[in-house]
């Protein structure tokens, strides 16, 4: 447990320490942000908010995971770190197209999937081949596994796209997106004690700390960036930031084998994405909208809400969808 708060205490540090230098050379480089016009309008005074800031908390990951690890060159480690920091590249090229073009166009849809469906191929090739991963998925709720073999490549690709989409549509609002991950990573941090501690991990060539280290470097890096973030925020994550998270959050389910834990666990991030869905579906067959604005939580700030109520609220949320993902973790492996 030391291992775990003092992995917690460093990335957190860390963050705290880039922050106040790197957001000031964010602003003499001119990395604003760019509001679309679309979205609720009291955003509109947030243009020009230093962007890419998800790098604060980057750095506070890789210290923390590169100092408390026990094996920090693991093949672990180095997949974690590789896909949570490829993620990031695909997301700051990104931010920095929107930046360079001034407007809120970076990669195009297409470029942009590629890249991660490629990044995810990769991923599965070391966690099945190289990791021992295997091809076993857990059913939550119950002692059920089923081998999926093949299909579980595309499957696999599914949830760490998935993931880092998702998390990244939850970037909206101060606060928000950075908020819901350090609850992830909580549940994240219980699921690979479980995972490990109960043998469920068995035959994963995973170092038995490499992922609650990990786990806990993000919660760290999130408190850290939080402090610079909440509202009103004097810097942004970005996709930088955004994608980073989700590719680390996916990377962590699919090492303790519960990618389909990570459904519930990360309620949030799915309403944030059936939400657009819905929106866009009843749009284009009804020509009617479902909600005020898609994302979810913008539907509630048109309702009325407060920036500071809508991101409490969907923190608190994040605890209870965070809870009973945990809880289904537990009734798979006890």
């Amino acid at each position: 447990m030391e291992q775990i708060f003092f992995t917690i205490g460093l990335a957190l540090i860390v963050s705290l320490i880039v922050g106040p230098f790197l957001i000031p050379v964010l602003r003499v480089f001119k990395f604003g942000q760019n509001i679309r016009e679309e979205g609720p309008k009291r955003h509109l005074a947030k243009a020009g908010t230093p962007t890419i800031g998800g790098l604060i908390f980057l750095c506070g990951i890789v210290v923390a995971v590169l100092v408390m690890a026990e094996k920090p060159y693991s093949s672990g480690i180095i997949a974690l770190l590789g896909i949570t920091l490829a993620f990031g590249l695909v997301g700051f090229l990104d931010d920095f197209l929107k930046i360079l073009r001034k407007q809120n166009l970076g990669l195009k849809a297409k470029q942009k999937l590629a890249a991660e469906f490629l990044i995810a191929l990769v991923f599965a090739y070391v966690a099945v081949s190289l990791l021992g991963r295997g091809t076993v998925i857990g059913i939550p709720f119950s002692h059920l596994t089923v081998d999926l073999g093949v299909w579980y490549y595309p499957l696999l690709a599914l949830v760490v796209v998935s993931a880092t989409n998702t998390v990244n549509l939850t970037d909206g609002l101060d606060g928000l997106a950075a908020g819901c991950m350090v609850i992830s990573a909580i549940g994240y941090i219980l699921i690979s004690l479980l995972a490990v501690n109960t043998g469920f991990l068995q035959g994963i060539a995973v170092n038995s700390s490499d992922l609650t280290v990990f786990a806990a470097a993000i919660v760290g890096g999130c408190l850290g960036f939080l402090r610079f973030n909440f509202h009103p925020a004097r810097v942004f994550m970005g996709d930088c930031g955004s994608l980073a998270l989700g590719g680390a959050l996916a990377g962590l389910a699919i090492l303790t084998r519960s990618e389909l834990v990570l459904i519930i666990l990360g309620g949030v991030y799915v309403l944030e994405a059936l939400s657009v869905l819905i929106q866009v579906i009843s749009f284009q067959t009804r020509g009617k909208r479902i909600f005020r604005m898609s994302p979810l939580h913008h539907h509630f700030e048109l309702g009325g809400w407060s920036e500071v109520k809508v991101v409490t609220v969907f923190w608190a949320a994040a605890v209870v969808f965070t809870f009973f993902g945990v809880m289904s973790f537990v009734a798979m492996v006890v």
